[in-house]
C-alpha cells in the first residue's frame, strides 16, 4: 500500500507542477510567440484569458465528476487530455488555432486540478494528509520559480512551440500510471460503529477542546455513486457567473473606456447569474455544491483567506515589476533575481507549516503567516535596497507558502470524502479569482494615477483582511480519528 500512496503523491505533485508550470513558462513565450504568428497584443492576451476563463468556470463541476466517477478517473482523463492539447498548441499554424486549443486545454485543467487534491483526500488518512499537502505545495513553489528560467531557455534555443512539448511527457505518463495506483482503503467504505465517550474528556464544545467537531470524516473513499444526479442547470449557471467574472477582471485590468464597459457589463451578468445560481442551490434535491461542503467547519472562512492572499500576492508581483524597474531603474534580469527569495522561501515554508499546524493549530498559524504576507508587502512598498528587496520578497514567499498548506489542509481535511472533489473545485476556483483580482485591483490603482505605493498600500490591507478572516478558522489542531480512543463521539469503522 505505501507504493500505491506514493504514486498517487507523485501523480498529484505531478499534476500540481505542471499547471504550475505551464503558466509561468507561457508567460516568458507570449513575446516570441506574437512575432511568429503576426499575432495582436490583444489575440496574445486571449491565449491566456481563454484558458483561465474554461478552467475557472468548470472547476466545482470538474470536481462533482470526480465525486461520482472517481478521481483517479477525472484525473487520467485530465492529465491525458491537457497532454495533448499541450502538443496540439505546439503543432498550431496560427494564434486562433492557439487561442481555440488553449480553451480546450482549460478543460482538461479544469477536471485535473481539484483531481490532485481528490486523490490525495482519498488514499491517506486524515492525521497523515500535511505532509503530503506539504510537499504538493513545495513542487508548486519549485515549479513557479524554475517556469521563467526554463521557459526563457526553451524559447531562446527550440522555440515558443518547445514550452508546450514540456508538458507532453509527464501528463501521459501519470496520466496512464495514476488509475493502477488505487488502494485497498478506496474500494469499499466500511461500516461505522460509535465509540463510547468518557466525560473526563472536555467536551467538543468546550472553548479549550481540539476540533474534535472535525474528526468524523471517513478516510476511504466512497463508491462512485452513478445514480446521484448531476446538477447540470447549476454547473451552467455557476460557471456562467465565474466566467462573466474572470471576464470582467481581465476587462478590469486592461484599462480603458471600452474596458471598462465590458467589465460592468461581464459584473452585471455575473452577478445575475450568481444570484440565480443561489436561489437554485436551495431548491435543488441535489445541488451541485453539497449542504456538507458549505456547513463544514472553516470551510468558507477558508475560501476567503485564500482568496485574499492570493490578491494581495499576485497584485504585489504585479506593481513589484514596474517598481523595481520602472521606479528603481534595475534590469529584468535584476528584478527576476531578486524576486527569487519568494520562490525559495514558500518552498520551505511548506514543510514548516506542517509542523505548525500540528503545534499551534490552524488558527494561529493561518493569521502569523497572513501578517507575515501583509509585512512582507508594506515592506516592498518602502524597499530600495537589495536586502530589504530581497528580505520582502521572503517574507511574501514565507506568508503565502504557509497559507497554501493551511489552507488546502482545511478544505482537504474537514470536506467530507464524498465531496473531496468538489471542495478541491471550490480552493482551486478561489486560487483562479484571487490573482485575477488582485491584478485587477492594481492595475486599477495604478491606472488612477496615485502611483504604485497606495496601490501596494490597498494591496496591504487586503492581506490583513485575509488575516481578519483567518481569526474564524477552527482554533485548534485537526486530530485523527483514533479508534481505540475514548472521548471520540465520532463514527469510526468498524473492526473486520
Amino acid at each position: 500500500m505505501k507504493a500505491r500512496r506514493s504514486l498517487t503523491l507523485a501523480s498529484s505533485v505531478a499534476g500540481a507542477a505542471v499547471v504550475a508550470l505551464d503558466g509561468t513558462v507561457l508567460g516568458v513565450a507570449r513575446p516570441t510567440l506574437q512575432r511568429d504568428l503576426h499575432a495582436s497584443f490583444a489575440e496574445v492576451q486571449w491565449t491566456s484569458t481563454a484558458y483561465l476563463i474554461a478552467v475557472a468556470s468548470l472547476l466545482v463541476f470538474s470536481g462533482r465528476l470526480g465525486d461520482r466517477y472517481g478521481h483517479r478517473r477525472t484525473f487520467a482523463l485530465g492529465m491525458l487530455g491537457f497532454g495533448v492539447t499541450s502538443a496540439a498548441i505546439g503543432l498550431a499554424p496560427g494564434v486562433g488555432w492557439v487561442i481555440g486549443l488553449r480553451a480546450v486545454q482549460g478543460v482538461f485543467g479544469a477536471l485535473l486540478q481539484p483531481a490532485t487534491l481528490g486523490i490525495l483526500r482519498t488514499a491517506y488518512p486524515p492525521d497523515e494528509l500535511r505532509m503530503p499537502i506539504a510537499i504538493r505545495t513545495s513542487a508548486i513553489g519549485l515549479a513557479a520559480a524554475a517556469g521563467p528560467v526554463l521557459g526563457g531557455a526553451l524559447v531562446a534555443g527550440p522555440g515558443w512551440r518547445a514550452a508546450f512539448y514540456l508538458n507532453v511527457l509527464p501528463t501521459l505518463a501519470f496520466g496512464t500510471l495514476a488509475p493502477t495506483a488505487r488502494t485497498g482503503a478506496e474500494q469499499t467504505r466500511p461500516a461505522l460503529v460509535d465509540v463510547p465517550t468518557d466525560t473526563a474528556r472536555p467536551h467538543p464544545s468546550h472553548p479549550d477542546a481540539p476540533d474534535s467537531h472535525l474528526s468524523g470524516l471517513d478516510t476511504t473513499d466512497p463508491r462512485p455513486s452513478p445514480k446521484t444526479p448531476l446538477d447540470l442547470p447549476g454547473a451552467l449557471l455557476l460557471a456562467l457567473a465565474l466566467a462573466a467574472l474572470v471576464q470582467a477582471l481581465v476587462a478590469l485590468a486592461d484599462g480603458g473606456r471600452s474596458a471598462m464597459t465590458t467589465a460592468g457589463l461581464a459584473m452585471a451578468v455575473a452577478a445575475a447569474a450568481g444570484a440565480v445560481f443561489l436561489r437554485h442551490e436551495r431548491r435543488a434535491a441535489s445541488p451541485l455544491i453539497p449542504t456538507d461542503v458549505v456547513r463544514a467547519p472553516g470551510i468558507r472562512p477558508a475560501l476567503g483567506v485564500l482568496v485574499a492572499a492570493s490578491a494581495a500576492l499576485n497584485g504585489t508581483v504585479f506593481v513589484a515589476a514596474y517598481l523595481l524597474q520602472d521606479d528603481l531603474g534595475f534590469t529584468a534580469f535584476r528584478t527576476a533575481v531578486l524576486s527569487l527569495p519568494l520562490a525559495g522561501a514558500m518552498i520551505l515554508a511548506a514543510p514548516g507549516c506542517a509542523l505548525l499546524l500540528r503545534r499551534v493549530g490552524t488558527r494561529r498559524t493561518t493569521v502569523a503567516a497572513t501578517v507575515v504576507l501583509a509585512a512582507g508587502i508594506l515592506l516592498l512598498s518602502r524597499a530600495s535596497g537589495t536586502l530589504a528587496i530581497c528580505t520582502a520578497f521572503a517574507l511574501l514567499g514565507a506568508g503565502f507558502g504557509t497559507v497554501m498548506v493551511a489552507i488546502t489542509h482545511v478544505v482537504v481535511r474537514q470536506a467530507p470524502a464524498e465531496s473531496a472533489g468538489v471542495a478541491g473545485g471550490l480552493k482551486q476556483t478561489a486560487m483562479n479569482i484571487g490573482p485575477t483580482l488582485g491584478v485587477a485591483v492594481a492595475t486599477t490603482l495604478t491606472g488612477l494615477g496615485g502611483g504604485l505605493g497606495p496601490a501596494l498600500l490597498v494591496l496591504t490591507g487586503v492581506a490583513g483582511a485575509g488575516a481578519m478572516v483567518s481569526c474564524a478558522l477552527p482554533k485548534g489542531f485537526v486530530f485523527a480519528i483514533n479508534p481505540g480512543q475514548p472521548g471520540d463521539r465520532a463514527p469510526v469503522p468498524a473492526r473486520p
